[in-house]
């Protein structure tokens, strides 16, 4: 086991120096609008989509020749906080409460403008089939995901000032327009009119509302939690899986919004006490424990089919499994079995972690921030840190 920690700890180290050494800047997937080519798609919703899908596709990296330059991102600071705090708890050294703080200061001084309370977007210009959203335009996803880092930073060094981050976050979801249904309701993925209907940020956004609530006592906050988990786990399938979002456009299940969405009800129901969705929670673990993975390892990135295989699959497999290891005794050895493949396969001596890896041994090798090195190295902090209290 002491070989296995040495590795996983290896591992963790050069994504932390790579990304240090780089300034926190990296590409990301969906950032082809950054690039000189956004003209000739004459702000065309479908043609912004192509351009950007072309970029994100393509297994050669076409950013330095379109003029994309690497970015800052809010949400991989988040991780890279989360991961130095977990470093923190593995070897109690000061420069990582540092670390810490750095990032989560940077990200106070980064918030979406515009916004009284904390929040926080993209760093690029972003076309999807669900519309256009400019970059900086807060989503709950991310922001959920940042207010996750900020507790636990808050646990762990016990400084106010990270959990009135957390509360006021929580202000800005309970803005955020609701679908109303019946049981519960689902919170708006981003402050427009329309709700998306989407499980993984609405999970998340009941997690940081109830784990919030465990240190401010706000009711209001419990309150909007447990209807959003109502509405998700009353609309789980019954193999225990769910679709990316209940419209019939979005109507695929794939491994890592799984693991958001078992991340997010886990969460939920350990800080708010509420255990009526027990059941939905082991029944969801189970359906992601046998459809997600390889006997060697290798994560799936949809149930029912590999390809591609994409880090941020892997990532959150670590992520998911570890943080399930209580509840099932096979998680752990899972977690290190997908650890172990995706050192072996997808991080280069280059340091960082590759994108994806295609059919026909075909590899994306492109140095990923968020989508990778951060939630990669945040991942692989929380299960050394796992090993390490055994």
């Amino acid at each position: 086991m002491n070989d296995i920690k040495e590795i996983i700890k290896r591992s963790a180290l050069k994504a932390e120096k790579w990304v240090e050494d780089n300034n926190y800047k990296g590409y990301e997937p969906f950032d082809g609008l950054s690039g000189v080519l956004r003209p000739i798609a004459f702000g065309n919703l479908l043609l912004e989509r192509m351009l950007l899908q072309l970029v994100r596709q393509s297994p050669l990296n076409l950013r330095p020749i379109l003029g994309i330059k690497p970015l800052d991102s809010t949400i991989a600071r988040g991780y890279m906080a989360w991961g130095y705090c977990n470093m923190y708890r593995v070897s109690g050294e000061q420069k990582y409460k540092d670390k810490v703080n750095l990032c989560l200061e940077w990200l106070m001084e980064n918030k979406s403008s515009g916004y009284e309370q904390y929040a926080w977007g993209k760093h690029f210009d972003f076309a999807s089939r669900y519309g256009f959203y400019r970059a900086f335009e807060p989503i709950l996803i991310w922001t959920a995901l940042i207010g996750h880092a900020f507790l636990e930073a808050y646990e762990l060094f016990k400084e106010s000032r990270y959990l009135s981050v957390a509360d006021s976050l929580c202000a800005w979801i309970l803005k955020l327009p609701r679908s109303r249904t019946s049981p519960g309701f689902c919170i708006g993925y981003h402050g427009r009119d329309d709700v998306a209907h989407i499980h993984n940020s609405n999970l998340m956004g009941a997690a940081i509302l109830a784990r919030t609530a465990k240190y401010t006592g706000n009711e209001e906050y419990l309150a909007v939690a447990r209807e959003a988990a109502s509405y998700s786990c009353s609309r789980q399938l019954p193999n225990g899986a769910w679709f990316y979002g209940e419209e019939t456009k979005n109507h695929w299940i794939d491994n890592f919004h799984t693991g958001y969405n078992l991340d997010g009800l886990k969460c939920y129901i350990n800080y708010s006490g509420d255990k009526e969705y027990e059941g939905a929670l082991k029944k969801g673990f189970v359906f992601y424990r046998d459809n997600f993975f390889e006997e060697n390892g290798r994560p799936k990135y949809y149930h029912d089919k590999a390809y591609p295989i994409d880090i941020q699959c892997a990532s959150q497999s670590i992520d998911t499994l570890t943080n399930f290891s209580q509840y099932d005794e096979t998680a752990l050895e899972s977690a290190l079995k997908v650890a172990i493949w995706t050192i072996d396969n997808m991080q280069g001596k280059e340091s960082y972690f590759y994108y994806r890896l295609y059919p026909l041994g075909i590899k994306a090798k492109t140095p990923m921030l968020h989508w990778g090195q951060a939630t990669t190295y945040k991942a692989m902090a929380l299960l050394l840190s796992k090993l390490t209290a055994q």
